[in-house]
């Protein structure tokens, strides 16, 4: 099946990543402000006890936590507009048939189809997953 999406709808897509990337960018820049602002040297300056220091790891803990996670999905979307230069975006990496609209729509960096992804995600759990 030569499936391809037709250009209104891959411009959509390409929008909307474009709009999330630049969502990203500014909220990735908004955590490192704050994190400035709140760094933990001068958190770890003010704390009295081991419970206030514990709060200021959790806090640095957190912010990092959000960039990796930003930057993660960042990744994700210039992967997907590198696929769109080269002309594979929409197929499924895995298998080479077109990913549903549906999905695309609701993530449009994704880069295989729903059947791979759910499979990928059971094999892979293990490696990735924690463990008692």
């Amino acid at each position: 099946m030569s499936y391809k999406l037709d250009a209104d709808k891959l411009e959509a897509l390409k929008a909307s990543m474009r709009s999330r990337a630049a969502q990203l960018r500014d909220e990735i820049r908004q955590t490192l402000v704050k994190s400035d602002l709140e760094h933990y040297v001068q958190i770890a300056d003010d704390v009295r006890d081991l419970e206030d220091e514990s709060f200021a790891d959790l806090m640095v803990d957190v912010n990092l936590a959000e960039i990796d996670r930003d930057l993660e999905e960042l990744r994700l979307i210039e992967a997907a507009m590198a696929r769109i230069n080269e002309g594979s975006y929409g197929n499924c990496e895995d298998c080479d048939t077109p990913i549903e609209f549906e999905r695309l729509s609701a993530a449009p960096f994704a880069s295989r189809c729903f059947d791979c992804q759910s499979s990928f995600e059971r094999n892979h759990f293990q490696r990735m997953g924690h463990t008692l």
